[in-house]
């Protein structure tokens, strides 16, 4: 029996590592510590979850090499079986037992570790068809627990399924820079495409003798007095995380050099402003 349901699991968990995963990104999240898990790391993980779970390890058996197709080396394939302690979200029912694979790294003397009774955090879809069994979406998608870690995440996923959570940023619609009537003064506007097609604005306002404003708009209302998000926010994470590094040559609205160059500077402010956007999950 546990023979076909592993058999089972392999179509699934192949299918993802051939066409979802980067095979050889595998990362080693067992040797990361929860709080090297970066606040980008859990809203990537949780943003593409269908369902995001704590659940303790019940049973695992390690899959032959021939059963195991583009396992990087050094690391071992689990059939993994697992008790659902809590479900954090989910947008698909999980029943009480969960079946899935993992591949987790060795260690130095080449064994893999001894998961048993271990508590761990999923990041995952259901196999369609196949009741009881979870695909994790990605190589590091699961996580082992802490509490701290828990928490973390349970404050992503509120921003996340908040009414008035920020959009995916998918590109650069248009910019404008419009010089002031004196010397050094300007104002720059860039216009955001979206996932939903929801507006997203965000100004640079500079001024002779002060310090130069930026503040991002998530409405149609183009806001002087916007602010800039705060970093570790879902805000910050869709703009530092996935606005490109440069302007698209097609996004600006005026063929003046000058206002260019103004865009080009204020949206070098801008990123400066944001900062990296750390990840230690491949």
């Amino acid at each position: 029996m546990k023979s076909d349901k592993i058999l089972s699991l392999l179509s699934v968990f192949g299918l993802a590592i051939s066409v979802a995963l980067p095979v050889s990104a595998l990362a080693a999240q067992d040797n990361i510590v929860s709080d090297q898990i970066t606040y980008a790391d859990l809203v990537d993980l949780a943003d593409a979850s269908e369902i995001v779970l704590r659940a303790q390890i019940r049973k695992q058996a390690e899959l032959k090499p021939e059963r195991a197709p583009g396992l990087r080396p050094g690391y071992a394939r689990l059939y993994i079986e697992a008790q659902t302690d809590s479900l954090l979200t989910g947008r698909a029912a999980v029943g009480e037992s969960l079946r899935y694979l993992v591949d987790v790294p060795r260690d130095s003397k080449g064994k893999a570790p001894k998961l048993k009774k271990q508590t761990v955090l999923l990041f995952a879809r259901p196999a369609a068809g196949r009741p009881g069994e979870i695909q994790l979406i990605t190589e590091t998608s699961q996580l082992l627990w802490s509490a701290p870690l828990e928490t973390r995440l349970r404050s992503v996923l509120a921003e996340l399924v908040a009414q008035d959570a920020a959009p995916e940023i998918t590109g650069i619609r248009d910019v404008l820079s419009i010089p002031g009537n004196l010397a050094g003064e300007s104002e720059t506007q860039l216009f955001l495409s979206t996932d939903n097609d929801g507006p997203v604005s965000v100004t640079v306002i500079r001024r002779p003798d002060q310090e130069s404003v930026w503040g991002v708009s998530w409405s149609d209302i183009v806001d002087q007095a916007a602010r800039p998000p705060q970093m570790n926010t879902l805000d910050w994470y869709r703009l530092a995380c996935f606005l490109p590094g440069r302007l698209p040559s097609a996004s600006y609205l005026s063929a003046d050099p000058a206002s260019r160059r103004q865009a080009d500077m204020d949206y070098r402010f801008v990123l400066q402003q944001l900062g990296p956007c750390p990840r230690n999950l491949d």
